[in-house]
């Protein structure tokens, strides 16, 4: 909850105050090379170096006074090496006068410099936006918000491998998209955050007095001094003479306390009887290029008062007198200067990546949102009930399509997910659709079965009720769309009756969904709508890294997606894939059955050899059935290969989709279709076809519960997704049990889970190698063995989440459930969602 708080501050200012930041890094980046920019453009004002010295103070005022100029100040290089700056007597009344630049030799004037203007309102844009006081105000609260900016964005993006400089500092230039922009955002603001914090935190000093008075109390070697002790003088009287100054005494005084290393001094003259001389000046040796000592004269005499040398105070005092040396980067020298100004032309970056991610997130939760807020804007017309039971939110997405054809013909339309329609509610509902989904050889989704036990065991008179179902299934089980069919003949049991027959699709078949639309459309009396599916984009693979090179069993491969621009997923997502024939299975193939490679055929719209297209189609080891073909009547016999699906491992953050695949092998030794095609035939580099699968109902928990994550072999990839979100949002309530073959081939990704354990991210760890000791240990027995503490973790209202095969791990885990806690509270868990699975 903290995180998210933090978040929603983070670019809530970002998105106000981050225009006012952009504004004051820009103009302050300028100003920062004020003097370079002006020599640079004003040619006339550079001096050449001189064997003889410049001309000592009271001989270049003497000058000035003859050409009718009133000086109060003098900035002079005694190496002659830049122009002196002349600062005016102020008229009365006003505290500043006016500035001139002239040659340290001969106190010529060098002329008005073309940019003054210009730098003039810089300097008031980076500090008071050209408002004022007003502006003053707004500027410093910006400055605030620059440093929480800083800290919450550090605290936000802090990496998983904290002590990896790669993951703090590096991002991948092929990315596109959001993921580039997050990368832009979150690493470069990690480059510049050092310089940032100094910035703002030196800048504070001229926003507000508090803060002044609290550094200097907390930094300064002696208590801050009154306005008359520190010197500070207004402007001279009206009508009153200068005071009286004999500048040969005085220039006597300066080289007496500064020593033969004056490099350059600050002159600032009396404006009033009794007042001192005061001299801002540095050593040719200084430590950095605002390293002044301070002294104060008297103007007659040129007796040393006060005397206060940079080298003799202490590290903090130093640092006081440097504010603004780190706030410009001069503290660091030249190299400094250069980062700062660099890092202070960045500021619009963050200002408009930042922007774009904020507007991407509102794009995508407008999208998410839309079926549900059209949905309730359709007035008239017979109310109807969408129902869905969905195990890996398919059966979801379809219905939420459904409804949206029927209010496309103006029907009134509600869609509930069939956990919340109680035998009562479906005695008063007159039109019912129901998109069912069979999870494993005949079963209820998890959502679904207490449903199931209601409805079965109702005797309900439902003369009322016209409906029609949908069902989801595949047919390499027995009880093919078992769930659907009981709950069909129920209803028709019932004295429902049905609006059409009941349409039966295994996996995403095409056709059986188009019929499905069909329908729907003689059922409204509006055109099916064109509600597909996302289309297949194009991934690049782009790593595949065996997780056990030397294990006992089939190998498993950790493989590596470059996303398509605008992908997206949340952690316990599906990722679909079109698989293909390998080119040697395809040559294999064609030899065995007598066939030509090159042979030319056609695959909508576009032509292609036999080889190429046979890539995309079923090889049935018998093709008696094909003998006497032609060749295109041979391709459009066989069956096109249907997708695969594998639950994803990775977040969109990490800019890689990755997937845990095991080779799967089939009867003849070859390599399954979809674990080969991923883990063999599609070279790195290459692109593959693939969609992401919103999987609602494996998402993490939206609140704080604890989590206890069960899986084994491949069966981590949904867990660590899952384990990936909680420790970005901060969540560590996290409770992982995982079991494989052996502890050292098959322990995938052995030390990011135990980095998670070591910093507390994963508190508990439970393994089971199977084959590490005589008699097997699985997942199920470790969790028997901590029954008590999964107990108390279940008081503590924690949901569990189950992702691996469904054969053996599931069942297994299902089992022991059931006996440690009873067949009434895993139900009672399963009805309120803190009993998910993900199994194959």
């Amino acid at each position: 909850m903290f995180k998210k708080i933090l978040f929603q501050l983070h670019w809530f200012f970002g998105i106000t105050a981050g225009l006012v930041i952009a504004l004051m890094g820009v103009t302050g980046a300028l100003y920062s090379f004020q003097e370079e920019i002006l020599l640079a453009v004003n040619p006339q004002m550079a001096v050449t170096q001189q064997s003889r010295p410049v001309l000592e103070p009271g001989e270049m005022i003497e000058r000035l006074h003859a050409r009718g100029i009133s000086v109060s100040g003098l900035y002079v290089d005694t190496e002659g090496g830049q122009p002196a700056r002349v600062f005016l007597t102020p008229p009365p009344g006003e505290r500043r006068g006016g500035m001139r630049f002239v040659d340290p030799y001969t106190a010529e004037s060098l002329g008005e410099p073309r940019g003054m203007a210009f730098f003039g309102l810089m300097l008031q844009l980076h500090r008071f936006l050209a408002m004022g006081q007003s502006g003053r105000q707004i500027t410093g609260a910006c400055t605030i918000a620059l440093v929480f900016f800083c800290l919450s964005g550090l605290y936000l993006r802090w990496p998983r491998r904290m002590f990896s400089w790669r993951a703090w500092l590096t991002f991948d230039w092929a990315k596109k998209g959001r993921a580039f922009n997050w990368d832009l955002h979150a690493v470069v603001g990690t480059w510049c955050l050092p310089l940032y914090l100094c910035a703002a935190l030196t800048g504070l000093y001229w926003s507000y007095d508090w803060y002044r008075s609290g550094l200097e109390a907390v930094l300064s070697d002696t208590p801050r001094a009154t306005d008359e002790g520190r010197g500070r003088r207004g402007p001279p009287a009206e009508g009153q003479p200068l005071p009286e100054v004999n500048y040969t005494t005085l220039w006597q005084g300066i080289q007496q306390t500064a020593g033969d290393k004056l490099g350059v001094y600050s002159l600032q003259l009396p404006n009033a009887a009794g007042q001192p001389a005061r001299v801002f000046f540095m050593l040719r040796d200084a430590e950095h290029g605002r390293a002044f000592n301070q002294m104060q004269l008297d103007p007659l005499t040129g007796e040393a008062r006060q005397v206060e040398r940079y080298a003799d105070k202490s590290f903090k005092a130093q640092l006081l007198a440097s504010v603004y040396a780190l706030h410009t980067g001069e503290y660091f020298g030249l190299t400094g200067r250069v980062l700062m100004m660099v890092a202070s032309l960045l500021m619009p970056l963050f200002f408009i990546t930042g922007w774009l991610l904020y507007l991407d997130r509102r794009r995508k939760q407008r999208a998410a949102l839309a079926a549900r807020q059209a949905l309730g804007s359709a007035e008239g017309g017979e109310p109807w009930l969408v129902g869905f039971a969905s195990q890996s939110g398919f059966a979801e997405q379809l219905a939420w399509q459904t409804a949206g054809q029927l209010q496309a013909a103006g029907m009134a339309v509600e869609v509930q997910p069939l956990a919340r329609i109680d035998p009562a509610r479906l005695s008063a509902t007159p039109r019912a659709l129901l998109v069912l989904s069979t999870f494993g050889d005949g079963e209820a989704p998890d959502n679904a079965r207490g449903v199931e036990r209601q409805w079965l065991s109702a005797t309900l008179n439902l003369p009322q009720l016209r409906y029609a179902v949908l069902a989801l299934g595949d047919r390499q089980y027995a009880q093919f769309c078992g769930f659907a069919r009981r709950v069909d003949d129920w209803l028709s049991g019932s004295g429902a009756t049905r609006l059409g027959e009941r349409i039966e699709v295994d996996g995403n078949d095409e056709a059986a969904l188009a019929h499905w639309q069909r329908q729907l459309a003689e059922l409204t009396g509006v055109q099916p709508l064109i509600v597909q599916q996302a289309p297949f984009d194009g991934w690049i693979l782009r790593e595949r890294l065996c997780l056990n090179p030397r294990g006992q069993g089939q190998g498993t491969w950790l493989i590596g997606l470059h996303p398509p621009e605008g992908a997206q997923w949340e952690a316990g997502d599906i990722l679909e894939i079109l698989p293909r024939n390998g080119a040697d299975q395809v040559q294999r193939w064609l030899h065995a059955h007598g066939l030509q490679a090159l042979q030319s055929v056609t695959v909508e719209p576009l032509g292609h050899t036999l080889a190429e297209a046979l890539t995309s189609r079923q090889l049935p080891a018998s093709a008696s059935h094909l003998v006497g073909l032609h060749t295109q009547a041979l391709l459009d016999a066989l069956v096109p290969l249907s997708s695969r699906e594998y639950s994803i491992a990775s977040l969109p953050a990490d800019g890689t989709l990755e997937l845990i695949v095991r080779h799967q092998r089939l009867a003849n030794g070859e390599l399954g279709l979809g674990s080969g095609w991923l883990t063999a035939h599609l070279p790195v580099g290459a692109q593959l076809l693939a969609r992401v699968r919103r999987n609602s109902a494996f998402h993490a928990p939206v609140d704080d519960c604890p989590l206890i994550l069960i899986g084994n072999g491949t069966g981590l990839a949904g867990l660590r997704s899952l384990l990936k979100a909680r420790v970005a949002s901060g969540r560590a309530r996290n409770w992982l049990l995982f079991g494989e073959r052996n502890a050292e081939h098959d322990f995938y990704c052995r030390d990011e889970l135990q980095g998670w354990l070591r910093d507390g991210q994963l508190q508990r760890l439970d393994l089971a190698f199977s084959r590490d000791q005589a008699q097997p240990i699985y997942v199920q027995d470790r969790l028997r063995e901590a029954s008590a503490e999964l107990q108390q973790w279940l008081q503590r209202g924690a949901a569990i989440y189950v992702c691996g095969s469904l054969q053996g791990m599931a069942g297994g885990v299902d089992r022991v459930l059931r006996e440690v806690l009873g067949d009434a509270a895993v139900e009672a868990l399963v009805e309120q969602g803190r009993y998910r699975r993900d199994v194959y």
